[in-house]
């Protein structure tokens, strides 16, 4: 316990006797775990826009205006044994009509046009939801299939165009940011290995005293690395708090950009805060150690 704590005095020394070093080598650490934590937001975003997509992703059949109740449900019954549907939403001519109006009630021309036209001339429609996106062009090929009169067309919305175009402008900004990435553990790595090439020539004297007096290797080592994990624990901590932040203040945009779509980018680091931050610790302490260990190895002479 005694030459644990006299480790742990010299590895502090080591940080306040090279403070600017010690500075600038967490500032680069920091600014790495930033890169990461920007990377893990984009994909965490992307995901939920694709599941948002995924959910309103619908084919919408328009049925003419004279069909019955019983010819429209016995037709949503057909439709609904299918295994590639989720559900069907029935939508009557008078809750096309209530729609139609709230959505232009801003518009007198419309409301003078329906007056004139003095009936209700929207048709009723039925709203199948897919089980999965992906099945959606099956599903399509099977309603298309269906001949029954009362259908008069079909909207087949391609969502899943948009759905490609996010996944694509993911993928470049995975490779880009993983390029970023790749820069800043090598960087972090050539940082750490001159901080602690510096720490040993600061600590010259001492080392070749503990030499002298009989020290083991791995007491003259270990304040090095304890000094290395020192860097990544404040790196974290300080990366930690400046993250958040930037969290709370990106927040309220997407507020915006997933009005029908709760998500909560705040909410899913802080349920996630363990595994993603614990897991950037070890990762920058284990590549800390690495570098340190390399400029022990050679600087140390022992």
């Amino acid at each position: 316990m005694t030459s644990f704590w006299r480790i742990l005095k010299f590895s502090f020394q080591d940080v306040s006797r090279n403070i600017w070093l010690s500075i600038a080598t967490i500032t680069i650490l920091v600014l790495a775990l930033f890169s990461v934590n920007v990377l893990l937001t984009v994909q965490a975003l992307s995901q939920n826009a694709i599941n948002a997509i995924k959910d309103k992703v619908n084919i919408s059949l328009y049925l003419r205006p004279e069909a019955s109740e019983a010819e429209i449900l016995d037709l949503k019954t057909k439709l609904a044994a299918l295994p590639e549907v989720r559900e069907i939403g029935y939508i009557s001519k008078v809750e096309a009509l209530d729609s139609f109006r709230e959505r232009n009630k801003n518009n007198p021309e419309i409301f003078s046009a329906l007056r004139e036209l003095g009936k209700n001339p929207l048709s009723p429609s039925l709203v199948i939801s897919p089980k999965d996106s992906d099945q959606a062009d099956v599903l399509i090929e099977q309603i298309k299939k269906n001949n029954n009169p009362i259908i008069e067309s079909r909207d087949f919305t391609d969502n899943a165009l948009l759905l490609e175009k996010i996944t694509q402008v993911t993928k470049k900004v995975n490779e880009v940011g993983f390029f970023i990435i790749a820069i800043f553990i090598l960087t972090s790595m050539l940082v750490a290995y001159n901080s602690i090439k510096v720490a040993i020539y600061t600590h010259r004297r001492e080392v070749e005293i503990m030499r002298l007096v009989g020290a083991s290797n791995r007491f003259i080592h270990q304040p090095f690395l304890f000094s290395a994990v020192f860097y990544a624990l404040a790196a974290t901590i300080i990366g930690v708090a400046l993250f958040f932040p930037f969290l709370g203040l990106l927040q309220p945009y997407l507020e915006v950009f997933f009005l029908d779509y709760q998500f909560n980018i705040v909410h899913y680091f802080i349920s996630n805060s363990w595994l993603i931050f614990g897991s950037q610790f070890l990762a920058m302490a284990l590549i800390n150690v690495v570098a340190s260990s390399l400029a022990i190895r050679r600087y140390t002479k022992v």
